[in-house]
């Protein structure tokens, strides 16, 4: 429907009278009043500045990509986990932060349970005739179900990590009947990806997953990348 964006704007013998004789001026307002408006116009310019932060990290995102604390097996991928980020509206250092703690970027990974690629997902997300090996159908599948995950648990990294590694109807239990494996996924990957969100270039708890047993799976991904240490 049209309509019309004709904007009339009052007169200044209008705008004088209202400034004169159609408000009060704050000072003579009663103090519990200039107390909540001043509450709420702080709230309002808090608001406006995170607003800001947040365009100001996707704009950072989408230009420099991913931490550098990451390891090299994760850069290796750096330019198409920018791309699978846009493409799925995820936070690129999110994205590497699964790579690292999911295979450390090896993209021929097979867990215990099965789960393969890049992104260990289990074999039952995958339709006939795909390549669960090929990278951007991994990540296809691998995203869209941390997507989800995301959504479902109101944008909440913490219990989105819960989601994808558990199951995001598992990560619907109390964090009491969380699996030691649940417990241990979310641990690494939120303290990754809090480092990783700061801009450091170091992270003690990338570190202790290394010391832990991440090595070994990171030594196995460069071997299979060309990437020598």
């Amino acid at each position: 429907m049209a309509r019309n964006d004709t904007k009339h704007y009052p007169s200044e013998a209008a705008l004088v009278e209202f400034s004169s004789e159609g408000c009060l001026p704050f000072f003579a307002l009663p103090p519990l009043t200039v107390i909540v408006v001043g509450f709420l116009m702080a709230l309002f310019l808090t608001r406006i500045e995170f607003n800001d932060i947040q365009q100001e990290d996707i704009r950072l995102g989408g230009v420099s990509g991913i931490a550098s604390l990451f390891t090299p097996e994760i850069h290796y991928w750096g330019e198409e986990i920018n791309v699978w980020s846009a493409t799925w509206g995820l936070d690129p250092n999110l994205v590497a932060t699964v790579m690292q703690i999911e295979s450390c970027g090896d993209p021929r990974a097979v867990s215990h349970a099965g789960a393969m690629g890049l992104f260990q997902v289990m074999p039952y997300h995958f339709t006939s005739g795909e390549d669960p090996y090929k990278p951007g159908v991994n990540a296809t599948r691998g995203l869209s179900y941390l997507k989800q995950a995301l959504e479902a648990r109101g944008g909440d990294i913490r219990l989105a990590l819960a989601g994808y590694n558990g199951g995001i109807t598992g990560a619907r239990r109390p964090e009491s009947a969380w699996s030691a494996e649940m417990i241990r996924y979310v641990y690494w990957g939120t303290g990754i990806y809090t480092d990783a969100r700061k801009g450091k270039t170091h992270s003690d708890r990338l570190e202790e997953w290394l010391a832990r047993g991440g090595a070994s799976l990171c030594a196995q991904a460069g071997g299979r990348l060309g990437i020598a240490r």
